[in-house]
């Protein structure tokens, strides 16, 4: 059974129950009320104001509460640090402690209401939080930093300990960053790099550490967020504030869990409409790795299918190493929009380029084969035993001299040609320290990507640390696997960004007359029978096959005339799931007495398993199709979400599916078909006609739109089968499933 659903409502899920119940006014986004056009259907928000956080990474005023420059004191450390941040960056700095007349030559001021002025940043280095939010309050500071530990990350009463301090934090009207962070926002970012810079999000600081260290490699970074326990500030917030900064070029992001899905989908689809390139590690793609997300930062990572394909549905490219985090980011926030979809492998050798260009074949990246006049060109410079269709191997010596820039330019110029992939497996000075600088100046004469695989373990070479890594142009690798995939995800966010529509702008702010009808037929608490689970569908347009719901032997060989043989009779009620595997189907039924006969059998099972039915019902039999099954169910985080994928008896057994969290349009629709294994089926096999994709699609899209407006009313909807028929005679929901919540 598909869909089956765990944990608690969340915030989301609450208010709209609530909103739509009518008991209270429509919750407030961002802190400003929200107005009707802002909430969907289900009661969710459909926009999110950008917070203004220039003050929380450059106050111009900040206070340090248990500011301390006693030795061997842990604030002592800290205190030291945010003074010289302060320096660096111009801000004043007013420590804070009761009993010290001056911390590190400053004076101290004894309490928050003695501040000298109203500051924008409070560090607050004090075990317990709480209490000093309400003294920040009333001094109107607009940024808190808690470092303490000890909330959600340790269990029940940390989280009840978090929960009162995001309570106060809501109250005060201040925005928070932490508890459980660190000092990463304060770490000394260089001012002397150039070109687009990276912003940083991170729920671990160390895990922050390798993006951050790339600055030693010669690539921007503007801002890095650790965003800890996210009692209140969020990766949402960050996503959505870094989007709007000129400087940053893409968002590395380490997520371990999502405090709130719709937040962070809204925040993404301001990423993807600004065009601004997000690339996340998200824990939680094994049970190991969700339990220990858990106990680090207190919050579900979500079931991973869910989350994955959320990410996939607003651009966030998804990696799983911190080493592809950084390349793919870097590459990201360089890059030029591409010219064209096309790679070519350029290399000294013949092997090294048929290595490298097998493995980004296999990557899913269209390696053209270059025009003949392409080829005679090259081979003007290269000799002609030698292959330069793609890959191009110039044999090693053209390096050497006037022929080597020229063979890179003459390919650059290519229209066909929009990335460019040099493998370079090991130094071989004076010619590889030639081929980078002919690399460098090629680079910073074209808007095309100029990618170089160094392949040395050493990494301390000339070529390496001086020519390649100077140049704010080039993007260089230290493995192919890091560069193909990281190539991959340049060429599909600008795909996804180019044609993207913001399915907010789209959805559905006002119930249809079927959620009146439909909601009538929900039982709360309670599985429907099969009967009354297809009136739901028939409320919603989804059409099902002629049948009638009866209550004795000639009742049925009555409804087998009218619905026509042959017949399938079920038996109908709302405690039945496997109706199959319990022999509660008879199919294929051609005469009024094996229609009796049928009532009888049913009946009898019924009795002797103890099932209570409403009845039995005759069914028209729909063949020739393509068994679907569709489904909607409540995912903790994001609420509704809908599935669509191979159906019938062994649905569970296939797991061929594809699923996503609403709301989506038709092309998203065909995307999670083109997913599926078994794709072909649709497309006609084995001299089957094709199916009927267009009626599947307004199917899944009908669901959504049940799931929507009864999402949080329905804990499980599987319409299984779907009986696709050929293309242009529709689908039939021949069995479904509701369990209400």
């Amino acid at each position: 059974m598909l869909g089956s659903t765990h944990g608690t409502l969340t915030t989301d899920s609450r208010r709209a129950r609530v909103v739509a119940c009518g008991e209270q006014p429509a919750p407030a986004v961002h802190g400003r009320p929200a107005e009707p056009d802002d909430l969907d259907v289900s009661g969710r928000p459909l926009y999110c104001e950008v917070p203004d956080l220039d003050r929380l990474f450059r106050p111009e005023s900040l206070a340090v509460i248990g500011a301390s420059d006693a030795e061997g004191r842990p604030n002592t450390g800290i205190t030291r640090r945010l003074v010289d941040w302060a320096g660096r960056v111009g801000a004043r700095l007013h420590p804070v402690h009761p009993s010290r007349p001056s911390v590190f030559g400053l004076p101290c001021s004894r309490t928050v209401a003695d501040l000298p002025e109203q500051v924008d940043l409070a560090v607050l280095l004090v075990a317990d939080p709480l209490p000093v939010i309400e003294e920040l309050a009333q001094a109107k500071v607009k940024f808190a930093v808690v470092f303490a530990s000890g909330f959600a990350e340790t269990g029940d009463e940390g989280a009840a300990a978090q929960a009162r301090l995001t309570a106060a934090v809501e109250r005060s009207g201040l925005r928070l960053l932490g508890p459980n962070t660190n000092l990463n926002a304060f770490e000394r970012f260089r001012d002397d790099l150039d070109g687009p810079a990276i912003a940083l999000i991170t729920q671990s600081g160390h895990q922050g550490r390798p993006v951050f260290a790339l600055q030693e490699l010669g690539v921007r970074l503007s801002h890095w967020a650790p965003t800890g326990n996210e009692a209140d500030l969020e990766t949402a917030d960050f996503l959505s504030y870094f989007a709007e900064r000129p400087e940053v070029g893409a968002i590395a992001a380490y997520v371990e869990g999502i405090k709130d899905g719709r937040a962070f989908l809204l925040a993404a689809d301001r990423c993807a409409r600004r065009k601004v390139p997000v690339v996340a590690v998200k824990v939680g793609r094994t049970e190991a790795g969700a339990r220990t997300a858990a106990s680090h930062t207190g919050k579900l990572t979500g079931a991973d299918a869910v989350v994955d394909a959320a990410l996939r549905q607003y651009g966030v490219i998804r990696v799983d190493g911190l080493d592809e985090l950084q390349d793919t980011a870097t590459l990201l926030a360089r890059a030029h929009p591409p010219r064209a979809d096309g790679v070519v492998v350029y290399s000294i050798s013949g092997g090294t380029g048929a290595h490298v260009a097998d493995l980004a074949a296999g990557a899913g990246l269209r390696l053209p084969v270059l025009s003949e006049a392409k080829q005679a060109e090259l081979h003007q410079w290269i000799p002609e035993y030698l292959s330069v269709a793609n890959p191009v191997d110039n044999g090693g010596h053209p390096v050497g001299d006037e022929r080597g820039p020229r063979i890179i330019r003459a390919i650059l110029e290519d229209p066909s040609v929009g990335v460019l992939i040099c493998p370079v497996t090991g130094p071989f000075p004076p010619l590889s320290d030639k081929l980078a600088q002919d690399l460098v100046d090629a680079a910073e004469r074209t808007d095309k990507l100029v990618c170089v695989v160094w392949g040395s373990p050493v990494g301390t070479e000339r070529a390496y640390r001086e020519v390649l890594l100077g140049s704010s142009r080039v993007v260089t690798f230290r493995t192919v696997a890091n560069c193909v995939s990281a190539v991959r995800a340049y060429l599909d966010h600008h795909r996804f960004v180019d044609g993207y529509r913001s399915p907010f702008d789209e959805a559905p702010r006002t119930p249809s007359p079927s959620s009146r009808k439909a909601r009538a037929l929900l039982r709360p608490g309670q599985q429907l029978s099969e009967h009354a689970a297809k009136q739901l569908l028939r409320a919603y347009g989804i059409r099902v096959p002629r049948e009638q719901l009866v209550t004795s032997a000639a009742a049925a060989v009555r409804a087998a005339g009218l619905v026509g043989y042959p017949v399938v009779m079920k038996a109908s009620g709302a405690r039945i799931a496997h109706k199959t595997e319990l022999g509660l189907v008879k199919i294929g039924l051609t005469s009024a007495s094996q229609v009796r006969d049928a009532y009888r059998e049913l009946t009898d099972i019924a009795r002797y398993e103890d099932i209570a039915l409403d009845g039995v019902l005759v069914c028209q039999m729909v063949e020739r199709g393509v068994e679907m099954v569709v489904g909607a169910s409540h995912d903790p985080l994001f609420g509704p979400t809908v599935t669509v994928g191979l159906g019938g008896v062994l649905v569970e057994v296939l797991r061929d599916t594809a699923v996503r969290v609403p709301p989506f349009g038709e092309e998203q629709v065909r995307g999670m078909c083109a997913e599926l294994r078994g794709r072909a089926l649709l497309d006609g096999v084995r001299g089957r006609p094709p199916a009927d994709l267009d009626a599947l699609v307004e199917v899944v899209l009908r669901v959504q739109r049940m799931a929507l407006e009864l999402g949080d009313e329905l804990a499980e909807l599987d319409v299984n089968p779907l009986m696709v028929l050929p293309r242009g005679q529709g689908a039939v929901a021949l069995d479904a499933l509701v369990v209400c919540r």
